[in-house]
């Protein structure tokens, strides 16, 4: 809700403006916030009118006004008695009354988003909600989830609400220590396109301006805010599958995640008796990062032995070489088609039961 800190500023640009003091209570009678030269009111006369039905009141030659919140109220204000200190004590309570206005609403929206991200909310509630605090119900958005390092995040959220405004119908909240999420609002035309380009831009300001190193990953595009949870469940595990199979990028979308996504809700039982099936038991170990570059460059360029040479400055026989005594290791010949994808969803199967493991 609203610090001590915001009102303190509020009371202290008033004086400057008009050079009148005023002083700050809340409604238990404890000092919030006063301009610097302003006397402290009596406590016993705080109190009187703090029980009072009153609204506004003389007490000891100063005028007692009180600011609602929630219908309810939150502070008293005082001022001097006379006709333009009253006035300036009017508007006082006035802006302090819309800035508790406005923090309970940008808290109230925080507090749905969360909600509604962790599917915590009926649907009824959902559209109930969503038309109390002005938020349309039928635009297209896309859940974003970024990644840092643990406790380091907290330095990205000024410049994340920098990037996303609420006034563009996008919402920057979390759900946990180590992450940040954006609810971002999408024009009509807008695609996938858009959306990693989004996710591009995250990364490239984290690192060049706030110096950290973050993974993005993001849901479907949903109509309905009904459907943002979806969205949000997407971006994770789009995370999760980015980490295991991609380690060397950044940016991870849900709408890209090939055989990957397939792999990643299979049970673990499954995917290690495929093993067994393929390897004969052990997870073969001397697979070593050059033989699993020339395995990727070669299925990337569709089995094309010239090509991949090409790509690996690698003499013909010495690629043929290695495919040879890649057979021999795993019994797979993946220029044949059937053993190259074999082998691939076999790899790729290997990465996710150690991620299960590490």
């Amino acid at each position: 809700m609203i610090t001590n800190q915001v009102i303190q500023k509020c009371i202290d640009d008033l004086k400057n403006i008009s050079k009148v003091d005023l002083t700050l209570y809340d409604i238990d009678g404890v000092l919030t916030a006063r301009s610097q030269d302003a006397p402290q009111a009596d406590q016993a006369l705080v109190e009187e009118f703090a029980a009072s039905a009153a609204d506004s009141q003389t007490l000891g030659g100063f005028q007692y006004l009180k600011i609602y919140g929630d219908g309810e109220p939150a502070y008293i204000l005082i001022c001097g008695d006379s006709a333009e200190e009253y006035m300036i004590g009017k508007i006082a309570a006035a802006q302090i009354q819309n800035l508790l206005v406005a923090y309970r609403e940008r808290y109230d929206r925080n507090n749905f988003f969360q909600n509604l991200i962790l599917d915590n909310m009926l649907l009824v509630d959902i559209f109930n909600r969503a038309r109390k605090l002005h938020i349309e119900t039928s635009k297209p958005r896309v859940v974003l989830l970024l990644e840092f390092g643990q406790g380091k995040e907290s330095n990205a959220v000024d410049y994340l609400k920098g990037m996303f405004s609420e006034s563009a119908g996008d919402y920057v909240t979390a759900v946990d220590e180590d992450s940040q999420i954006i609810v971002k609002q999408m024009g009509g035309e807008d695609g996938y396109e858009e959306v990693d380009e989004i996710a591009r831009e995250i990364v490239s300001m984290m690192n060049t301006e706030a110096m950290l190193k973050v993974r993005v990953a993001s849901g479907t595009i949903v109509q309905e805010l009904k459907d943002v949870s979806k969205s949000y469940k997407e971006a994770k595990m789009a995370m999760d599958v980015g980490k295991i199979f991609h380690e060397d990028r950044d940016v991870a979308s849900y709408h890209s995640l090939g055989i990957g996504r397939l792999i990643y809700q299979l049970p673990p039982n499954l995917c290690k008796l495929f093993i067994e099936e393929i390897f004969g038991g052990d997870i073969p170990s001397e697979i070593d990062e050059e033989t699993l570059t020339t395995i990727d460059t070669f299925l990337e360029n569709n089995l094309n032995v010239s090509e991949t040479s090409r790509q690996l400055y690698v003499h013909r026989n010495t690629l043929l070489y290695r495919l040879e005594k890649l057979e021999k290791l795993t019994g797979l010949d993946i220029r044949i088609f059937d053993d190259a994808l074999t082998l691939k969803i076999a790899l790729m199967v290997v990465k996710y039961i150690r991620y299960l493991e590490g």
